[in-house]
């Protein structure tokens, strides 16, 4: 059983998680990581998990972020935000299980390639995070990041096969084309694929409206 983790120590360390959202776009900033906590602690419950686990997981899930958007996405985030979290615990004087734990959930959350999420928390971690890309606030997400790199607002036509991210055609449709209307399929716990559905079907009733307002047809 896992030791248990002091509220004082999750107040430091989502305290000092805030200085690596200071100059944070905002479809990635310090409000994106307390959805993802708020939809852990909803998640874990359900499923049993580790919450101690999932708090310090939530908090610091996204601190590599900066380092992947100055690379453009050649960094990616979980990897340099797994290291970091893990010097950031170490310094708090956490013990090597609760550093463990905490450091592959951070490590696994985007799972695209590589390790996969093997724990619990991990996996409701993973789910979370994929979470708050869907939905309503996943749509604003998406057009936010949208905004950040210059992107068009829509394009109906776009061909994903020709289209590069961090261009003018990396549009929020593009991205519920790549990566958001896949979303849904790859929830690990029974509560994150319950409260995915019903975000999934309002995005895809959303992205097939501004295709017909675009049109001039509503």
């Amino acid at each position: 059983m896992s030791p248990v983790i002091p509220p004082a120590l999750v107040a430091r360390v989502r305290a000092e998680a805030g200085a690596f959202f200071r100059s944070a776009r905002g479809s990635h900033d310090r409000d994106h990581t307390e959805r993802v906590y708020k939809l852990c602690l909803k998640i874990g419950r359900k499923e049993r998990a580790d919450l101690g686990i999932l708090k310090l997981a939530a908090l610091l899930h996204d601190i590599g972020r900066e380092e992947e958007d100055r690379s453009q996405g050649r960094i990616c985030h979980g990897k340099s935000g797994a290291a970091l979290a893990k010097t950031l615990l170490e310094g708090h004087g956490c013990d090597p299980a609760t550093v463990r734990s905490v450091v592959h959930c951070i490590g696994t959350h985007r799972f695209r390639r590589g390790a996969e999420p093997a724990t619990l928390e991990a996996r409701v971690l993973f789910d979370a995070d994929k979470l708050d890309s869907i939905g309503a606030v996943g749509i604003g997400r998406a057009f936010l990041f949208a905004g950040e790199i210059g992107a068009r607002l829509h394009d109906k036509t776009v061909d994903v096969r020709k289209t590069k991210p961090y261009t003018r055609e990396d549009t929020a449709y593009r991205e519920y084309l790549v990566k958001l209307r896949r979303v849904r399929d790859r929830m690990t716990t029974r509560e994150g694929r319950r409260i995915a559905t019903g975000r999934h079907r309002y995005m895809a009733a959303f992205f097939a409206r501004l295709n017909k307002e675009t049109d001039g047809v509503l």
